[in-house]
């Protein structure tokens, strides 16, 4: 592949562009193209880094284009995917490569996957993985001084984003009649009371900084922890574990400096590196940790100041065992019951249980990386779809089956749906608007509180009578 003509990528939809391009008119410019899927945590990583190329290129002939080779069946629908681009702020044209026909004509076999293609159109890189920093920019720079390009930067106006109450909000938490939302792409933390009345805002503004509350600077954070007067934020495009005191008004970094971390560095939370913390519980004097970028579960001992990897080998897959040999995939989602701790473990579209004790991982439903789908019954038989979030009350377990746009629950050896768009209703009954891929749910008081996260709301179900509703966020 590498040496050999590009292949034409025209005759697709392009998304996040007024027009759409043809690799004939983008003859004389360096292309990089990045083969991505939006539930991917290593390709979330690599938006990182292509937004930073885009900025140091900006005033060259430098062309980024994303193609989007779906995994999931969700992610293979256009409304989904153009949600993805404006979560993850993608500034560049994306191309829907629904069939994977561009996957498979570029011989792509991993997400991400980076193809750059010089100037006379020809492909001179191409290599799989995150942390390709520096070998892109060694490819441009060589590219730039080897070929005597005359083009102007090229320019396409991009999806404009409106500003919003909520946007992309994560998970909830709470505390005595009160409840703390994250706010993601606001990069904020709300304090709100259970009716909606905000009474507090902690961040606003994209960055990593301490400091008093409205000084303070999150980037994406997706989860929230409130314990008495403290509340432990998941700060995830920050890569840190973040603490907001209500006490004595401050926010602070207990773990991770903004930098993305590949393994365990230290011991001493102050100089450990994370990799995109998702979600927090806490159990005993541990704040368990979805180390979602790393594929494990860590535990910070809020006590000691210590952290440690708690579950998982690190290698992405379904396996049981010790928490030693485990395996997971992307863990987005944790609540703990007793002495057990439930994981919604999304890229294996699976619902797992460490024992606290014994220090075992079983897996209760799902089945592997790439076995998913819409299926209740026997858990034996069950299937989700990227779940990624979940909260466990009176023996029942409640799913945010996130791709499936529904709410699960998991009771006696079986799997029901709670909420879902598929289900029939009456014409009345369907002026309600249904889940948009849901990823943080919690019980309260026969409620679930859930994070609708793609219709930038927070709904409120009601157990009793069946009614789900939008919780009303006000100033």
């Amino acid at each position: 592949m590498i040496g050999s003509k590009a292949p034409e990528i025209s005759n697709f939809e392009w998304l996040n562009t007024d027009k759409s391009l043809t690799l004939k008119e983008l003859n004389g410019y360096i292309i990089v193209l990045d083969f991505w899927t939006y539930c991917c945590i290593n390709c979330m990583h690599m938006i990182n880094t292509l937004q930073n190329i885009e900025e140091i290129y900006s005033n060259k002939p430098v062309v980024v284009i994303g193609i989007h080779s779906a995994k999931f069946y969700n992610e293979q629908i256009k409304e989904n995917v153009k949600q993805a681009i404006e979560r993850y702020e993608i500034k560049h044209p994306v191309v829907l490569d629904k069939d994977m026909k561009i996957w498979r004509a570029y011989g792509v076999n991993a997400w991400p996957t980076i193809v750059i293609i010089d100037p006379k159109g020809y492909i001179i890189y191409k290599q799989a993985g995150e942390g390709q920093d520096e070998y892109i920019k060694d490819t441009i720079d060589t590219l730039l001084a080897r070929h005597r390009i005359v083009k102007e930067p090229f320019k396409l106006k991009n999806n404009i984003k409106n500003k919003r109450i909520l946007s992309f909000p994560a998970k909830i938490s709470f505390n005595n009649e009160m409840l703390a939302i994250a706010d993601s792409n606001n990069n904020r933390v709300l304090i709100a009371s259970v009716d909606g009345k905000i009474e507090e805002i902690v961040g606003g503004e994209k960055g990593f900084m301490d400091g008093e509350l409205e000084n303070a600077r999150f980037h994406k954070p997706q989860s929230v922890l409130w314990l008495d007067n403290k509340i432990y934020v998941a700060d995830t495009w920050n890569h840190a574990l973040r603490e907001i005191d209500l006490k004595k008004k401050i926010v602070k970094t207990l773990a991770g400096n903004g930098q993305e971390g590949f393994y365990l560095t230290s011991n001493d939370a102050h100089y450990a590196l994370l990799n995109s913390p998702w979600d927090l519980a806490f159990k005993d004097s541990y704040l368990y940790i979805a180390m979602a970028g790393l594929h494990q579960i860590w535990r910070y001992d809020i006590e000691r100041e210590r952290i440690e990897v708690f579950a998982g080998n690190g290698y992405e897959g379904l396996m049981d065992g010790s928490i030693e040999e485990a395996e997971f995939a992307q863990p987005s989602g944790l609540s703990i019951s007793d002495d057990k701790l439930y994981v919604a473990d999304s890229e294996t579209s699976s619902i797992r249980a460490i024992d606290l004790k014994d220090e075992i991982v079983k897996t209760i439903v799902g089945k592997d990386l790439f076995i998913f789908g819409y299926k209740d019954g026997r858990l034996s038989d069950a299937l989700l779809q990227h779940p990624m979030g979940l909260d466990i009350n009176d023996e029942r377990i409640y799913v945010a089956d996130t791709y499936n746009h529904a709410i699960r629950v998991i009771y006696n050896n079986s799997i029901y749906t709670l909420i879902s768009s598929n289900i029939k209703c009456t014409p009345e009954e369907c002026n309600t608007l249904m889940l948009y891929e849901p990823t943080g749910i919690k019980y309260y008081k026969r409620r679930l509180y859930i994070s609708d996260t793609n219709n930038h709301l927070i709904r409120v179900y009601n157990l009793d009578t069946n009614i789900l509703d939008t919780l009303k966020i006000r100033e």
